[in-house]
């Protein structure tokens, strides 16, 4: 990593998804593209994601990709050019080589020191497989963000340094929830998308041992994904269809609101880093049972801010949500936990560290 940052940065390009489509990633992009604007700083924003054209192109594997990265690189182009500085978020496999990877160059040929915002979950099994083709671009950035201890260890694993900057929550949206709860009718959230890297069926399959206990119970389901029908078949076969709502992708400017009506949150995800889900329910004062893979361990801790299960184990997962909801103490001592726990995460606590980073006088 070669370039010396500048002190003072204000045009700065963020080259990253943005919604929509909503997700982790690009709620964060969006997110700090606002509080950098706040804060007096000039963005240029590229997007990843954007829609493909004509619109026929997303249905034709590897024509698609070209469709994409053409456009995507010339605007990058055009974005260097007023700008002093990229801060780009990236992820692992083919988002790497065809978003990551020309920027990285791109940058390097128009002179402008890129700093590198590293969130995939699954960076271990990525370096692994593809280290050699991975390492010559990461050399030519100047500073390596990710958000989680997790990664920094990936990271450290092949040599390069790491920065920890975690993810924002918005405390002022969410917060705690004055109703209060019905104790005889919990309402259970999880908020990832309907993909198999998310296992929603292991959350149906505990869901039904919940329905036992407390018949009132409900159980919402935030996200759109390939495997929306054969989830919704699974609730038919588990006789709980009648107490699952499948509400779709949820905007991030309303999440809040289906936080506040939320009881328990439940994360099944087989591999992840740093879910905004689960900062979202600590923000919101909602208890969490999540799996423990990936950065989830060091962001929420066994007993204290949440409660730990084995991953794709609905048993666990079942019993851990049932000896929240029948224990009031250990509840309300998680819920308020978590909540100061979220703290941490607020933008007045990480600026200080997003500005370091990206403005900072230092050689990385």
């Amino acid at each position: 990593m070669s370039h010396a940052l500048i002190f003072h940065a204000p045009r700065i390009a963020l080259i990253a998804p943005f919604p929509p489509p909503a997700g982790g990633m690009a709620n964060q992009a969006r997110q700090l593209q606002g509080l950098l604007a706040s804060e007096g700083v000039i963005v240029t924003d590229v997007r990843t994601n954007a829609p493909y054209w004509p619109p026929w192109v997303e249905s034709v594997p590897v024509v698609r990709a070209l469709f994409r990265l053409i456009p995507f690189s010339f605007r990058t182009w055009k974005a260097l050019e007023k700008v002093e500085l990229v801060h780009l978020l990236a992820n692992s496999g083919w988002s790497w080589y065809l978003n990551a990877m020309p920027v990285i160059w791109l940058a390097k040929l128009r002179g402008k020191p890129v700093i590198l915002n590293y969130r995939g979950g699954n960076a271990a099994e990525f370096f692994a497989k593809s280290r050699r083709w991975i390492s010559p671009s990461l050399r030519q950035v100047a500073r390596i963000i990710v958000p989680s201890k997790f990664l920094s260890g990936v990271f450290s694993r092949y040599g390069f340094t790491t920065i920890i900057v975690p993810n924002i929550v918005d405390l002022a949206r969410f917060t705690p929830n004055a109703k209060g709860r019905d104790p005889s009718r919990p309402r259970l959230l999880v908020a990832r998308n309907l993909e198999a890297l998310y296992d929603n069926a292991t959350v149906i399959r505990a869901f039904q041992r919940v329905l036992r206990h407390y018949p009132g119970a409900r159980l919402v389901i935030a996200g759109t994904g390939p495997e929306q029908a054969q989830l919704q078949q699974l609730t038919h076969e588990l006789g709980v269809a009648q107490s699952v709502a499948f509400i779709g992708q949820i905007e991030n400017i309303k999440i809040h609101e289906i936080y506040a009506e939320t009881d328990l949150a439940l994360n099944p995800s087989l591999t992840d880093n740093m879910p905004i889900s689960i900062l979202e329910a600590f923000a919101s004062g909602v208890p969490v049972v999540s799996t423990s893979v990936g950065g989830i361990p060091y962001m929420l801790e066994d007993g204290k801010t949440g409660l730990l299960v084995d991953s794709g184990n609905d048993v666990q997962m079942g019993e851990a949500a049932l000896k929240l909801l029948a224990d009031e103490n250990l509840y309300a001592r998680i819920a308020a936990t978590a909540r100061a726990e979220s703290e941490r995460y607020s933008w007045e606590q990480v600026k200080g560290g997003v500005f370091g980073t990206l403005f900072g006088s230092a050689s990385a």
